[in-house]
């Protein structure tokens, strides 16, 4: 193999058109780092790099009978380097593409959930104060967190009390929320 070292290019491929493994090693360690240097310098990722350029090198093998390079072999490999570089940065920017579009729908589904959650709670607003008033306090008051018991303190009646405006407030509101949500949602 150490005498393979001198041959040139062409000869090498003529090697290589016969299976001569020894040959294909010699081009490999002869442009490997070159190919290399352009494919990490175009893709500035050094693992995608790499496969990019075995990936030539593979297809070189596999392609040795049939191919015909009828220009210098260095602007060959480089082409074909350039060309599967190329491919791959399409690839990965039609998949942020795809990933953008994907974002931008799922923003566009939130904003409009977000719009719909806002006109739902200023519906539930305005039906909370045409509640009658002590209903309406006692729901306010529970949706602060506060106890049946600090409720009924502070509005001066009993706990029992307490429970059944709530009760009457929520399922007046359930009624006229459920309308609206049915109306809402057709």
């Amino acid at each position: 193999m150490s005498s393979l070292h001198t041959f040139d290019d062409s000869h090498l491929l003529s090697l290589l058109e016969n299976s001569n493994a020894n040959a294909f090693d010699v081009l490999y360690n002869r442009y490997w780092d070159r190919v290399l240097s352009l494919a990490y310098r175009k893709t500035g990722d050094l693992m995608e790099a790499e496969n990019i350029v075995q990936d030539v090198f593979v297809s070189l093998w596999k392609r040795r009978k049939s191919l015909k390079i009828t220009s210098d072999f260095s602007n060959y490999l480089f082409i074909s380097v350039k060309y599967r570089t190329l491919k791959f940065l399409a690839k990965k920017a039609s998949a942020r593409s795809i990933s953008l579009d994907l974002a931008s729908d799922l923003l566009d589904n939130s904003t409009q959930e977000y719009l719909e959650f806002e006109e739902i709670r200023e519906r539930l607003e305005i039906l909370v104060d045409k509640l009658p008033e002590m209903g309406r306090l006692v729901y306010k008051m529970k949706s602060e967190d506060k106890s049946y018991k600090e409720i009924a303190a502070e509005l001066n009646i009993s706990e029992k009390a307490v429970d059944a405006h709530l009760l009457r407030a929520r399922r007046k509101l359930r009624v006229e929320l459920g309308s609206f949500l049915g109306c809402f949602f057709l």
